[in-house]
């Protein structure tokens, strides 16, 4: 790449962020292709640090930003995608790092790993990072049950922006999974709703979902005692104009 060079990524919305920060740093020219159904939060701040953003049929998921943003790939002069779905840099940074904060802070007491599945890097690496360290931890997938498509079935809208690609991602390891839980997009906007109004965390839908899961596997009988990990992934400051705010009932 140079100072002429034109970076192309698909997103739903935190790597793009990211990308427009370091881009307007270097000063690159940064094209984005989203799905309309991400919220207008996200799109108002890539706008807002200079990113060109290009949305795509909410219909046709993230797949119709992958495929946006490769026509763009193809067509514009002197571009490069970095493509998070199957770079393998995205579960490298979170096993070098996100695993080891992780391992260290909890000085070694972790028994389960849960999150949801965007490109899965954060799965994977984290998930990588942690058996490095202790083969027996056992790590849970989230995706949202209207759109099962880890676990097999046909991909369908709904509302866990962030998670639930319709389509597997490359860099996602199905074989380090030992359960793929589906959670529906009402319970993980409920559970994002709870953890503002009831322990003042401000996340996002994504989080809910893993927050959600989290909650079910600890009640199994078995994993009493367990420290089970997960990760809130992103603000709820980015969800205004969704439902998790359009249904907040006044006090």
């Amino acid at each position: 790449m140079d100072s002429d060079s034109t970076i192309i990524e698909p997103t739903s919305g935190n790597t793009g962020i990211g990308l427009a920060f370091v881009c307007a740093r270097l000063r690159l020219r940064l094209i984005l292709t989203m799905p309309e159904s991400m919220s207008v939060e996200r799109r108002k701040l890539l706008a807002h640090l200079g990113a060109e953003l290009h949305l795509s049929p909410a219909a046709e998921g993230m797949q119709g930003a992958m495929d946006a943003a490769c026509h763009l790939l193809a067509t514009t002069e002197n571009s490069y995608m970095p493509d998070q779905f199957s770079n393998p840099a995205n579960p490298a940074i979170h096993r070098e790092t996100t695993a080891e904060e992780i391992w260290q802070q909890s000085g070694g007491k972790v028994d389960i790993f849960i999150a949801g599945i965007g490109t899965g890097g954060t799965f994977v690496g984290v998930g990588e990072g942690l058996r490095s360290h202790n083969p027996a931890v056992s790590l849970i997938a989230v995706e949202p049950q209207e759109s099962p498509v880890l676990s097999g079935g046909a991909a369908a809208p709904h509302a866990i922006q962030g998670i639930g690609a319709n389509f597997v991602p490359s860099i996602f390891r199905p074989e380090l999974a030992d359960e793929i839980l589906p959670v529906q997009s009402e319970m993980a906007i409920a559970t994002a709703r709870e953890l503002a109004q009831q322990q003042g965390f401000l996340c996002g839908i994504s989080s809910g979902a893993a927050v959600y899961a989290a909650k079910q596997v600890a009640l199994r009988p078995q994993n009493r005692g367990k420290t089970i990990v997960t990760i809130l992934p992103d603000t709820g400051e980015r969800y205004l104009s969704t439902a998790l705010f359009t249904q907040t009932k006044q006090r």
